[in-house]
């Protein structure tokens, strides 16, 4: 994936980028690409300008740093996703409540999936289709 060097500008007085030899992003896992994917697309769409959002990584960044997480580049992307969350909501793309059932759909996948086998959200026991399409009210 190439890097839009407009998005390493606005990064790089807050978190800079990690890349690898080639200038690329690096990566070490699959759902860390999924979500710099997701913020250069949702950049395109127009939800939110780089300076914004990268006001709103380095505030995450500093919450999370308050709050004991460690400076060691190890968590990066988890609040690259809060930032990204965060705009969404406040942008009325979703909303803080929608992103929590989300999370606990795909912990309930991951805790009813065999080990070793791909996490997938229709693992969630209370997924359905019709759930799903809004037709059916989500259990208590």
């Amino acid at each position: 994936m190439s890097l839009p060097e407009d998005l390493a500008e606005a990064a790089a007085p807050v978190a800079p980028i990690p890349r690898g030899d080639d200038g690329a992003p690096v990566f070490s896992a699959p759902w860390e690409a999924q979500a710099f994917a997701m913020t250069v697309a949702l950049h395109a769409r127009g939800l939110f300008t780089w300076t914004e959002w990268a006001a709103t990584l380095a505030e995450e960044i500093r919450r999370a740093q308050s709050a004991g997480d460690p400076d060691d580049g190890s968590t990066y992307y988890r609040h690259w996703l809060a930032a990204i969350e965060r705009l969404a909501a406040e942008k009325g793309m979703t909303s803080a409540a929608a992103l929590e059932a989300r999370r606990a759909a795909w912990d309930r996948a991951a805790h009813a999936t065999p080990h070793g086998a791909p996490i997938l959200l229709e693992n969630d026991p209370l997924h359905s289709p019709l759930r799903r399409a809004g037709a059916v009210e989500p259990a208590p």
